[in-house]
């Protein structure tokens, strides 16, 4: 479904993705682990056209990606960003129709509408709330189902687990498997790396804008340098 190859992006003379290549193939729910610092924003980043690369391709679906952030949504990728940047003075609802501003089908929206309080009931209490007042798990909610609202085929999930209780952390990762379960492929980047790896399909190890290390989720929780790295187990 996505194809990166040889990736590389700047800010001004810090070279933060180093020929970056990676796949996602349709269906499936590929990681990105890495410790803070390692480049997972920038490159959820780029691939949502908010930042331009300075060389390298993102094909997407056999096409190249748009570099254009509302043309990348057109096209059926969505962001859900990082720490959520919620509309914070819109409340739940409003939030929601956000995310099917370039949607014309008032019936869809709708019934879409009815699928994101399936999925997340709380969410059905706090619509006329404030996103701006909502616990941290619940924006983290709202985050997700106003990117669910764009219909997207590949949905890019930046840090979902951050800031989290353990508790609400292992409910957001039973969402994501419900998600892709769906039917939408999840390209997911994520410093809780066990829970990450332990999902994942296909996961790839980013160090310092580079990718070290590539291969199956349960393959990778075996490798002893993720082990050390980022699982904190030593032998």
């Amino acid at each position: 479904m996505l194809e990166v190859s040889g990736l590389n992006v700047k800010y001004g003379q810090i070279h933060a993705l180093r020929d970056v290549t990676l796949t996602v193939p349709a269906g499936r729910i590929v990681a990105v682990i890495g410790a803070n610092g390692a480049g997972k924003s920038t490159l959820m980043m780029t691939l949502a056209g908010l930042l331009q690369p300075a060389s390298g391709t993102i094909v997407y679906e056999g096409r190249p990606l748009s570099r254009k952030a509302y043309e990348v949504v057109g096209q059926g990728v969505c962001l859900v960003p990082e720490r959520r940047r919620l509309y914070a003075n819109l409340t739940v609802k409003e939030n929601l129709l956000m995310g099917a501003f370039l949607r014309q089908d008032k019936a869809g929206i709708q019934a879409d509408l009815e699928k994101m309080y399936q999925l997340f009931p709380i969410m059905q209490e706090r619509l006329k709330q404030y996103a701006g007042t909502l616990s941290g798990g619940e924006q983290q909610m709202v985050a997700i189902a106003r990117g669910l609202m764009s219909r997207p085929r590949l949905l890019l999930l930046d840090e979902p687990s951050l800031g989290l209780a353990p508790l609400m952390v292992a409910n957001m990762f039973a969402v994501i498997r419900g998600i892709r379960a769906q039917g939408t492929t999840i390209l997911l980047a994520e410093q809780n790396a066990f829970e990450a790896l332990e999902m994942a399909d296909e996961a790839f190890v980013l160090e310092t804008g580079r990718v070290i290390l590539s291969g199956s989720g349960k393959t990778l929780i075996d490798d002893p340098l993720v082990q050390k790295a980022y699982l904190g187990i030593t032998h």
